[in-house]
């Protein structure tokens, strides 16, 4: 199965987990969080960051969620990137993370399109 790493500003990847955790009515495996603080230096989080990476990964892969490409978050997760082992999606909602639990026993391909479609699904306008 392949794992799960959120790296996000704050406790919001903590929050993104809750409420996964809400509608599915059970906390997944392999799911794991990094919170990044405005204070932290990104090269301290980074050891964590793969401490956790490893704690996720059953040797089938690990996909990585961030929220803003560009900001110290998704700078963190960029340098875990692996091909063929992890990759990573920048704009991390719950909709991308419902969809990212409900299909990682498929390939990294797969989950990746799943990804990337649910996040952008789930962005409706509500009439």
């Amino acid at each position: 199965m392949i794992g799960i790493l959120l790296i996000t500003h704050g406790s919001l990847g903590e929050a993104l987990i809750q409420c996964a955790c809400h509608v599915l009515n059970r906390r997944p495996p392999q799911l794991m969080q990094l919170g990044v603080a405005g204070q932290d230096d990104p090269l301290d989080a980074l050891p964590l960051a793969r401490r956790l990476l490893d704690l996720v990964d059953d040797g089938s892969g690990v996909l990585v969620l961030t929220d803003i490409l560009g900001a110290t978050p998704a700078n963190i997760a960029a340098k875990l990137l692996e091909p063929g082992r992890v990759a990573g999606v920048a704009g991390a909602n719950l909709p991308m993370l419902l969809r990212v639990i409900t299909y990682r026993e498929r390939s990294m391909d797969v989950l990746l399109k799943k990804a990337i479609a649910g996040a952008c699904e789930g962005v409706v306008h509500m009439k």
